[in-house]
């Protein structure tokens, strides 16, 4: 038995030396990984704090802790928002529609004209409800192109394009500070929009449609403020993460369905008997989720991501044309 347990617990020095060593190599590789994990943790929760003091929402976090909500702004605030904005805009053009400035065929025209550049008229009557449709269409495309595609800070649009250039340019180099550059931009936007650059807005993009609805075009104001708070909403809101914004699509007319983009507010016949149609009109830009997806923040040759958060609202072409006899929604 003696002999037995000499044999066992003999191991030569040179062995016994090997294995100490390369657990002593082992424990100090997982003992350097620790730190760096605890260092990186700690440059995270400190480039946290910079962002919210940047913000002016350091107390706000202290206060709220763990909770989620204050003033920040999520996927269903922005929704139950846009919600909100495309009934104004519904109950616009509706109102045109009950009482017409001009006849409709003039105002589906002038509109139709100042979305696609050709002032043709349609080879067939139109409907109220195409000519409701129309001008939704062509609201939505100031709405999307000109309040939410434009960081609108100032009543000049000329500085509002170059404030917009800059933050692109921002974004390409690194989305965290160019997500704190436009918060803190925004903190010291206008209250408000002029009415003269609202009208100049109205006059530039729909000159045709503007001429044409005369003195009811005033009746935009409601809408274009409330779009303005939408933006203001989406670009200067805190929000759940530092690295990204937002902006609208708006689909062409006559452009392809994509499901993926697009919700359509009608039956499309054409799509359940799996024929291809198209977009008739677009009654509320779709909004996505700009992101650099996937690498650090501070590497300039990484993807653009594109998140749709809320599709675009579309009435399909066949809906459109067969909407003659369709009454008016409102």
């Amino acid at each position: 038995m003696e002999s037995y347990m000499r044999q066992v617990d003999a191991v030569s020095g040179e062995q016994y030396r090997y294995a100490l060593t390369n657990f002593r190599i082992a424990h100090e590789k997982v003992e350097e990984q620790r730190r760096q994990l605890e260092e990186q943790e700690k440059q995270v929760a400190l480039l946290r704090s910079r962002i919210a003091l940047l913000e002016g929402t350091a107390s706000d976090e202290r206060q709220e802790g763990g909770r989620h909500g204050g003033s920040s702004v999520d996927d269903f605030s922005i929704k139950n928002a846009a919600s909100q904005l495309e009934r104004l805009i519904n109950r616009w053009a509706a109102d045109i529609v009950r009482a017409p400035p001009s006849p409709l065929s003039d105002i589906h025209g002038a509109a139709l004209g100042d979305i696609t550049g050709t002032y043709d008229h349609a080879p067939y009557d139109v409907s109220p409800m195409q000519v409701q449709n129309i001008l939704r269409h062509a609201m939505s495309e100031i709405i999307g192109n000109e309040i939410i595609n434009i960081l609108v800070v100032t009543n000049s649009p000329e500085a509002n394009v170059q404030l917009t250039r800059i933050h692109e340019h921002l974004f390409a180099r690194n989305p965290v500070v160019a997500c704190v550059w436009r918060r803190q931009t925004f903190s010291a936007a206008v209250e408000t929009c002029d009415p003269e650059m609202t009208a100049a807005i109205l006059a530039e993009t729909l000159p045709g449609l503007t001429k044409v609805l005369g003195g009811s075009v005033n009746n935009t104001a409601p809408i274009l403020a409330s779009a303005y708070t939408f933006s203001r909403m989406l670009h200067g809101s805190p929000t759940s993460f530092n690295d990204a914004f937002y902006r609208s699509f708006i689909p062409e007319l006559g452009s392809i369905l994509y499901p993926r983009q697009i919700e359509l507010v009608r039956r499309c016949h054409k799509s359940e008997r799996g024929e291809q149609d198209r977009v008739g009109a677009t009654i509320f830009p779709g909004l996505v989720k700009v992101t650099r997806g996937g690498v650090p923040a501070t590497d300039q040759n990484q993807e653009t991501v594109h998140m749709v958060v809320r599709r675009a609202q579309v009435i399909c072409e066949c809906a459109l044309l067969s909407s003659g006899n369709i009454p008016m929604q409102g």
